[in-house]
C-alpha cells in the first residue's frame, strides 16, 4: 500500500510524520531500556548503572539513522504506523550507541555530545566512590561491557521484528560486520599509517569513511527500511546510489568539524581529531599537498600525547593553507551532488523524496 500518492506533494505532512516517528522512537527506547534496567538491577542494583549509561547516551539526538530507515520504508510503500519500522529504528539507535561507546574508548575521547564519554563517566564514578585500584582501568572495562550490552540489546530489539524479513536481516548483519571492519581499519591506519606513506592515503581514508561510518549512517538504514517494506532490488539499488555518497559526505563533514568545529557547538575540544591522531581524508590530502617540512611535522606530531595547543593551531593552519581543507570540501560537494542527482531519479513519491532531501541536507550541513 502506498501512503503518499505519486502525484501529490506535502512537505508539512512529511515534517509531521518525521516528528511523530522520532517521538515514537524516543518512547520505544525509553520503555525498552527501563525494562532492561529492571532486569539488570534485579541481578544486583549496582549493575543497573551500565543501562543508565546507555539510556543517557541514547536520549534525544537527531535520530538521523532511524529517519533514513523510516523514509526508505515509506518510500517503498510501507505504512508509517507499522511497528516494525519502530523496532528497526530503535535497534539502529542502540547499534549506533554501541559504536560510539567503543569508538570513544578507542580514541580516548573525553566527551560525547558535551557530556563525559562513557568510559570517563565510569572512571569518575570510581573516583567519587573512593574505590580501590585503577580508576581509568575500571572506566575502560565498564565501557567495553556497556558497549557490548548495547550491541546485544540492539540485536534483541531487531529480533522482535515480526514477521521476519530475510532481506532486512541480511542488511542488518552486513552493516554490523562492515562497521567492525571499518573501525579496525581506522585503528590500523593510526598505527601503521606513517609507514604506509602518502601515496594511497586518500584512498585508504575513503575506505575507512565508507565502511566505518557512511554505510551505517545513511545507506544501510535506508536499505533496511526499504527491505522491510518489500522494496524491489531495483529500488534498493536506487537507494544505494542516493544514500552512500551522502553518507560519505556526512562523515567527511564530521572530519572537518573534528579539526575546525566550534567546541561550544560540537561538544568536543578544538582540534580533537588531531589530538586523537585520526588519519582522515583531510590529513591524507595534506600528506600530498603540504611542503616536505609540514608533512614531516604531521607525521611526527599527529596524535602525540603531548601535542600542545600551539601545535594544534599550527596543524590547523597548515591544513588550510596547503589546500587540504579545500580539497576535502570539494569532495563533500562532489559527493553531495552525486547523491542528490540520484535522489531525483528515485521512484518514490514527491513527499518521500523531499523528506529524504531534507535528511541529506541536514547530514552534510551540520555543525555538530
Amino acid at each position: 500500500m502506498t501512503f503518499f500518492a505519486a502525484d501529490t506533494f506535502d512537505p508539512e505532512q512529511a515534517r509531521v510524520f518525521s516528528a511523530d516517528f522520532s517521538e515514537r522512537i524516543e518512547a520505544r527506547l525509553t520503555s525498552f531500556l527501563a525494562e532492561q534496567h529492571a532486569i539488570i538491577s534485579n541481578i544486583a542494583p549496582a549493575a543497573g548503572e551500565i543501562v543508565s549509561a546507555i539510556s543517557d547516551l541514547t536520549r534525544g539526538g537527531k535520530r538521523l539513522r532511524p529517519l533514513f530507515a523510516f523514509w526508505g520504508f515509506v518510500g517503498a510503500g510501507g505504512d508509517p504506523s507499522d511497528e516494525r519500522i519502530i523496532q528497526a529504528g530503535a535497534a539502529l539507535e542502540l547499534f549506533q550507541a554501541a559504536a560510539l561507546i567503543h569508538d570513544d574508548l578507542i580514541d580516548r575521547s573525553d566527551t560525547r555530545r558535551g557530556q563525559p564519554s562513557v568510559h570517563r563517566r565510569f572512571e569518575s564514578l570510581h573516583r567519587a566512590s573512593g574505590w580501590h585500584r585503577d580508576a581509568p582501568r575500571f572506566g575502560e572495562a565498564a565501557s567495553i561491557l556497556a558497549g557490548d550490552l548495547c550491541l546485544s540489546l540492539s540485536e534483541q530489539l531487531f529480533g522482535t521484528i515480526s514477521p521476519a524479513v530475510p532481506r532486512a536481516r541480511a542488511i542488518f548483519d552486513t552493516m554490523r560486520a562492515q562497521v567492525m571492519a571499518g573501525q579496525y581499519l581506522d585503528v590500523l591506519e593510526e598505527s601503521a599509517g606513517p609507514s604506509y606513506g602518502p601515496v594511497e592515503a586518500v584512498k585508504r581514508a575513503r575506505t575507512i569513511v565508507r565502511y566505518k561510518s557512511a554505510k551505517y549512517s545513511t545507506e544501510n538504514p535506508t536499505l533496511l527500511g526499504g527491505a522491510l517494506a518489500g522494496a524491489s532490488e531495483d529500488l534498493l539499488e536506487q537507494y544505494s546510489h542516493f544514500a552512500l555518497p551522502l553518507g560519505e559526505a556526512f562523515q567527511l563533514r564530521d572530519d572537518v568539524l573534528g579539526v575546525f568545529g566550534d567546541p561550544e557547538v560540537t561538544g568536543k575540544p578544538a582540534g580533537d581529531d588531531l589530538r586523537e591522531g585520526k588519519r582522515t581524508e583531510i590529513i591524507a590530502h595534506a600528506l600530498t599537498l603540504a611542503s616536505e617540512t609540514d608533512q614531516a611535522f604531521i607525521q611526527e606530531r599527529l596524535g602525540a600525547e603531548d601535542l600542545s595547543d600551539t601545535e594544534v593551531a599550527r596543524m590547523r593552519d597548515l591544513l588550510e593553507s596547503c589546500g587540504a581543507l579545500a580539497a576535502t570540501e570539494e569532495s563533500i560537494a562532489q559527493l553531495s551532488e552525486q547523491g542528490f542527482d540520484a535522489l531525483e531519479k528515485l521512484k518514490v513519491s514527491p513527499t518521500a523524496r523531499d523528506a529524504l532531501r531534507t535528511l541529506g541536507l541536514a547530514a552534510i550541513r551540520r555543525t555538530s
